[in-house]
């Protein structure tokens, strides 16, 4: 579907896949608002911008819209549903009537950029193999390392023996898959530091990016820094803060670990955990036999982002335990409200306190560490005051604006633009036009 808009100055067109679900209830597609915003960023560089993303028939869950409530911000965007096919038999059925449309969307757009990360059902890796045997130069996007990812949750105690086997069986042909895909690639667009360290020597063009959905105007002020500074030197109890999935990869038991040592070291504090997810029952257990329920919150998903903005400018600290390589947006999130953040070591996390040193890393799985780095801070509110200061500067760089600026100046500059009508057989290739 694409509304209609009048084109004033014609742009070149953009095909994309992303692999954020779509819902259908009642005849009706719904859409993550995020996902909104990011399309709504990259109309402003391609017209028209053609995504393609997995859609099943389900209740749609919080932080899902209905498409039609936000017309206005998808002027331009076309959204093409695909089979939700993780399944192995689901991803035969629907392979090759798929893949005749993914071929005739991408001899349509000028630009090609596909999100990658799976196996069955992975739509972004079966459009940059079609992209690559009909000779057309393509970009691919991730990130996190996906099949690290699947690699470790075989281990994972929460998940079921069903889940545990699919890892033991997933993880090393989804490596595979991703070199294959990003070794075929004319362009890595590679989300933090983390993905761009794994990736970069299987791709011939590898570049850093960000992804972030905070505009600068949510971006914490000085008059608000002020005021935060001076609520932290004033010795009120520490509030720390994560906001991410509930799920095993966050590391929830080792953060509500680090929760129950300061609790014994006699730390006054107060922690929120936003987020939803598998592992949720799990945490109120253990709050509960820690006897942290009065201490910390776990009031789930909150839907209103602002409301989560909120949350991440009132904290002190952002505690984060995360146990695999991935680039998570939240951490920019929180540097952009002047929050340091606090937490395991990582290239994405490493790289993004770079220049100013906001934050404060410890080694992974080290609980011991984080607290004593919480005690120390609790201690002397003039040093956290300083790392508040330096967060909020290395927060400052980035917005949702230029993030996507970026990566469109990077599609345009380093992929050739087609020109013309493709021409069926061999000689489909048409005129091309250099973007560089």
């Amino acid at each position: 579907m694409s509304p209609h808009r009048d084109k004033q100055n014609s742009q070149a067109s953009l095909l994309l896949y992303a692999p954020v679900p779509l819902y259908r209830l009642d005849g009706q597609l719904h859409i993550e608002i995020q996902a909104v915003n990011g399309l709504r960023l990259w109309a402003r560089h391609f017209d028209p911008v053609t995504v393609m993303m997995p859609c099943c028939r389900d209740t749609p869950p919080k932080g899902w819209v209905p498409v039609t409530s936000h017309l206005q911000d998808l002027v331009g965007v076309e959204i093409e549903p695909v089979p939700m096919a993780y399944r192995p038999d689901q991803f035969a059925r629907t392979l090759v009537p798929t893949l005749g449309r993914i071929k005739r969307a991408i001899a349509k757009a000028d630009y090609l950029s596909f999100a990658i990360g799976g196996l069955f059902g992975d739509w972004g890796a079966v459009s940059s193999l079609a992209a690559h045997r009909m000779r057309r130069p393509f970009a691919v996007w991730t990130d996190r390392v996906e099949a690290e990812v699947m690699r470790q949750s075989q281990f994972d105690p929460q998940g079921n023996w069903r889940s545990r086997l699919r890892a033991r069986l997933y993880h090393r042909p989804m490596a595979l898959l991703e070199r294959m895909v990003i070794h075929r690639a004319d362009l890595g667009l590679l989300h933090g530091a983390e993905t761009y360290l794994r990736y970069r020597d299987y791709c011939r063009n590898p570049h850093l990016v960000h992804d972030i959905h905070i505009s600068e105007r949510d971006h914490i002020d000085a008059a608000g820094l002020a005021r935060k500074i001076e609520c932290a030197r004033s010795g009120k109890p520490l509030r720390l803060v994560y906001a991410g999935r509930a799920v095993s990869m966050k590391g929830p038991a080792d953060w509500i670990q680090v929760l129950e040592r300061l609790q014994r070291l006699g730390v006054d504090f107060r922690a929120t955990w936003l987020g939803d997810g598998e592992a949720m029952p799990g945490m109120q257990d253990q709050l509960c036999q820690a006897g942290l329920t009065d201490r910390v919150g776990l009031p789930g998903f909150v839907e209103d982002r602002h409301q989560v903005l909120k949350e991440l400018r009132r904290a002190d600290l952002f505690l984060f335990c995360h146990k695999t390589p991935e680039s998570p947006r939240c951490l920019i999130e929180a540097l952009t409200s002047g929050t340091p953040i606090l937490g395991y070591e990582g290239p994405y996390a490493r790289d993004v306190i770079s220049a100013h040193g906001g934050g404060i890393l410890v080694a992974r799985g080290d609980t011991e560490a984080l607290a004593k780095q919480i005690v120390r801070l609790d201690a002397d509110r003039g040093a956290l005051a300083d790392l508040m200061a330096l967060a909020r500067a290395d927060g400052a760089p980035f917005t949702d604006t230029r993030v996507f600026a970026h990566r469109a100046q990077l599609l345009k500059r380093h992929l050739p633009e087609k020109v013309g009508q493709n021409i069926k057989g061999q000689g489909m290739l048409g005129r091309w036009q250099t973007g560089r």
